[in-house]
């Protein structure tokens, strides 16, 4: 069991045994002292060291103080002529703020575990290919271009490419993603990801350190080094706020019975007024419910597949007005696929099909695409002669025909004659020609996709209230407008060098777009992402350098994303707030009744520690996210 909890069950039961025995022997004052000073040192001691701790480090204007101050005041106040004794009070104060400590340790430690439980996808071991046999090994051992195998229902340790076998993972801890993600030979997968199905070999493309479980979990470990601006103001707040509260305490105390013309008779009223002020005073709640709140926000965004680096960036977040996106890998998929086939001497099939015969052996983005689309696998055509052009295309014989793929530039080589399209002012892409034997056969259109979600993702983020809403990108202009046309983007800016989108952001910073945040995944993304207000990156297809620079990682590769961690943030944000202000008027209200004599130690208990209490169970809110 905690310490803590512990010594408040002892001080407790201590506190009613002295109770009852004081209210038996009816011992002299200095006995009852005496007899409240155990459980008082009990529960208190902590309290009281840290304070001086702080007097000691030269920074001694913290909470810890104001209750030292305030319940030894009440402890000894009963030795003074006239006063009434507070001695069960200052124990039922200090008793309650380590109550109150209680409470936020425990939500901290909801927090931290739904982090710790969510991040915990790193195995420590690895089950290494040593010929036709397995060892198993510490991960950290483990190099680069080194074998594994993953067998059904155990995580992957280390990234890597599927040497022999196919499966589905689970990655739902990486991306928060349902729907298990289909592997194959080739395919490249991630650690942290769950096999499901079938044995994996995998070839390792990253040590231990480096692998993506390991960045996550760093990422997650580091947050809280970067605080936000509001958890900073409310810290530079308590540091003016106890001196003056201390001296004013003080005030209080000698004033009024200097003033009353008869100083010793009236000390003790005006001496157990100032302490109930320093009590009411503490400022338990502003210090330590906006803090959590904020860790709370970055412990429900992870749930949902979004890292935040630090809580400045919710706080930057919930400010947002403008978000630019890249446009490959960000609103599209990055992959390309087949999206038409215009035929012209032969059906449709028959022309992909050639295509992908003469492709099969390249590694180029677009053979691949081919290749995927064409999916009746091996058959019992031959093909040999295959011969790369570079820069133009294939060349192939299928079935003792010749067959070349490729662009414009090829077919001129081929010797065919291209044959103007009427369909093809509907697409945008990449137009790949087929010409048989000297014969222009058709052509291929092969695209890059728009991502599902690309369009609910624009129409979320203008209900969220953001303002602008814009695409930068290296492609051509006409694949950039098609493409911002269909998910709703007006503002569009193409053909832009990673100098020109850097350029580009901080024009529209100087122009007042700020706060503004750029979301990418891209190597060239990179110094966007550290430029811009907020960097997000695509975590599950970014490149690391985006990863590194962005401040927000998105560990799948959905924009619509983007929108919820500004709705996660806005609320995070109010919360915040909503603790701030409350317990400040709470404060106030009862400092005002405190000073004039009309609040005594248990509505100073009360304004301290209940609304203490109140202000953490409010700020665990924020990991619920719906």
């Amino acid at each position: 069991m905690n310490k803590r909890i512990i010594r408040i069950i002892v001080a407790a039961v201590l506190l009613a045994v002295v109770y009852a025995l004081e209210r038996w022997l009816q011992p002299s004052m200095g006995v009852s002292i005496a007899l409240y000073a155990i459980p008082y040192l009990i529960v208190g001691a902590p309290v009281l060291a840290e304070a001086w701790e702080g007097i000691t480090e030269g920074d001694p204007f913290n909470e810890d103080l104001l209750m030292s101050i305030a319940t030894l005041g009440a402890l000894f106040i009963g030795l003074m002529p006239g006063a009434e004794p507070q001695m069960p009070e200052a124990v039922f104060v200090m008793l309650f703020f380590q109550v109150g400590e209680v409470f936020e340790d425990k939500a901290e430690d909801n927090s931290r575990r739904s982090i710790s439980k969510l991040m915990d996808i790193r195995p420590d071991t690895a089950r290494m290919v040593d010929g036709d046999a397995t060892r198993e090994v510490p991960a950290a051992n483990v190099k680069v271009d080194s074998t594994i195998e993953v067998r059904p229902g155990e995580t992957i340790p280390l990234d890597g490419v599927v040497l022999t076998g196919s499966s589905s993972l689970n990655t739902v801890a990486l991306t928060g993603e349902s729907l298990p993600r289909g592997v194959q030979q080739g395919s490249a997968v991630a650690s942290g990801c769950v096999n499901l199905e079938g044995v994996l070999h995998i070839k390792v493309t990253k040590v231990f350190g480096e692998s993506t479980a390991s960045k996550i979990i760093n990422l997650v470990e580091n947050a809280q080094n970067s605080k936000s601006k509001s958890e900073t103001f409310v810290r530079r707040f308590a540091h003016v706020y106890t001196p003056v509260v201390v001296f004013a305490a003080i005030a209080l105390a000698i004033i009024p019975p200097l003033v009353s013309g008869n100083f010793s008779a009236n000390l003790s009223t005006w001496l157990l007024r100032a302490l109930t002020f320093l009590v009411v005073s503490c400022p338990c709640a502003l210090v330590i419910s906006v803090p959590l709140s904020f860790f709370g926000g970055i412990g429900g965004a992870s749930r949902k597949g979004i890292l935040i680096k630090g809580g400045n960036y919710i706080d930057t977040l919930a400010r947002l007005r403008s978000v630019v996106f890249d446009k490959t890998g960000t609103l599209t998929r990055g992959v390309f696929a087949v999206e038409a086939i215009h035929p012209d001497m032969m059906d449709a099939p028959e022309l992909l099909h050639l295509a992908a015969h003469v492709e099969q052996f390249s590694s180029h983005p677009i053979a691949a695409a081919l290749r995927q689309a064409w999916h009746h696998g091996a058959d019992s055509c031959t093909v040999d002669h295959v011969t790369e052009v570079a820069g133009h295309g294939i060349k192939a014989r299928v079935n003792d025909r010749w067959v070349w793929v490729g662009n414009e530039r090829m077919m001129q080589l081929a010797g065919a004659t291209i044959t103007p399209c009427k369909l093809c002012g509907t697409h945008t892409g990449t137009v790949v020609h087929v010409s048989v034997e000297g014969r222009y056969a058709g052509h291929i259109i092969i695209a890059d996709q728009i991502k599902p979600d690309a369009r609910t993702a624009v129409s979320m983020l203008r209900q969220e209230g953001v303002g602008t809403v814009a695409m930068l990108t290296g492609d051509r202009a006409e694949v950039a407008q098609t493409v911002a046309a269909q998910i709703g983007i007006n503002n569009v800016k193409a053909e832009l060098l990673p100098a020109d989108k850097l350029a580009t952001v901080e024009q529209m910073m100087q122009q007042g777009h700020t706060p503004l945040a750029f979301v990418g995944d891209g190597i060239n993304d990179a110094p966007v992402l550290a430029r811009a207000d907020v960097g997000i990156a695509m975590g599950a297809l970014g490149s690391d350098a985006a990863i590194q620079a962005a401040d927000v990682v998105i560990m799948d590769d959905k924009p619509s994303k983007v929108a919820l961690a500004i709705r996660i943030a806005r609320r995070t944000r109010r919360i915040a707030s909503q603790n701030a202000w409350g317990s400040v008027a709470v404060k106030v209200a009862v400092l005002v009744l405190a000073a004039v004599g009309l609040a005594g130690m248990p509505l100073a208990v009360f304004a301290d520690v209940g609304v203490m209490v109140l202000a953490v169970l409010n700020a665990g809110r924020t990991l619920m996210v719906k």
